[in-house]
């Protein structure tokens, strides 16, 4: 399970669409990983959640005031929603390991 844990994060990464750390595709036996930590990796991938749920709510308003097309608002709400599931994904991912170690014996 710790080897396919890199190979995750590059995917999650790409697919939130941050760029994935250069150590991400290394081996867990590698002595040094360049590149951005997990920690930081799951703060991008946050903050641009963050970020695409007020671009949609700001094409959401601007289309109400009758200056943005119903295109633009289905696109950017569809693009926060990718982002959302991405999230979610990734939380449960974690949840799930966390309650998997959790169950081990020591």
């Amino acid at each position: 399970m710790i080897g396919l844990v890199p190979g995750i994060v590059a995917s999650v990464a790409s697919s939130a669409g941050v760029s994935a750390p250069s150590g991400a595709t290394r081996s867990v036996a590698a002595s040094s990983v360049d590149g951005a930590s997990f920690s930081q990796v799951l703060e991008q991938v946050t903050t641009n959640v963050v970020d695409k749920l007020k671009s949609s709510e700001a094409a959401s308003i601007a289309s109400v005031q009758g200056n943005a097309s119903a295109q633009q608002v289905v696109d950017e709400i569809m693009s926060a929603e990718r982002a959302l599931q991405t999230a979610i994904a990734v939380r449960d991912k974690a949840v799930g390991a966390y309650q998997e170690i959790s169950r081990m014996a020591i």
